[in-house]
């Protein structure tokens, strides 16, 4: 008989199993059906930010979907909250709308393309205002692109 090895994870489960090749098989056919029941207990985690000022007072985890933010227009939104002024609120707050609307992450450009799809009024140095954000704790920078954290969200 030859021996089979097989390792894997689903969510923050980890599997491992060796033996007999149709054993191993019958043992990855029952986790593949139960899977759905074995995330929703276990879900995949978030990877965690890494920062350079990453302290207690931050959360450094991206907010997740929100209907009742993504329901609305993102002008609604700018004005509910008083965003319709300061540039770099105004760019945190496109930013948690566009993420409340499923973008996990999310580009400079994709805050533009957002303000000028709503007919809102542009932000003269949108990378200035990401910056400013990242560093008050708003955002994470995520390769060329950042998403809004949950301080970063509760702030507004």
């Amino acid at each position: 008989m030859s021996e089979a090895k097989i390792e894997f994870k689903l969510g923050s489960i980890e599997f491992s199993g060796e033996g007999d090749k149709d054993w191993v098989s019958q043992q990855l056919d029952k986790i593949i059906q139960q899977a759905p029941k074995l995330l929703a207990i276990a879900p995949i985690p978030l990877p965690a930010a890494i920062t350079s000022n990453d302290s207690a007072s931050h959360s450094h985890q991206p907010m997740p979907a929100d209907p009742a933010i993504a329901s609305q227009p993102l002008a609604t939104f700018l004005k509910g909250k008083t965003a319709d002024k300061n540039q770099v609120k105004k760019f945190l707050a496109t930013a948690v709308w566009l993420e409340a609307k499923g973008k996990t992450r999310i580009s400079s450009a994709d805050i533009t393309a957002a303000l000028k799809a709503s007919n809102q009024t542009r932000i003269g140095n949108p990378a200035l205002c990401l910056s400013r954000n990242i560093s008050k704790g708003h955002c994470e920078k995520d390769g060329n692109q950042f998403f809004v954290t949950t301080d970063g969200k509760a702030s507004l």
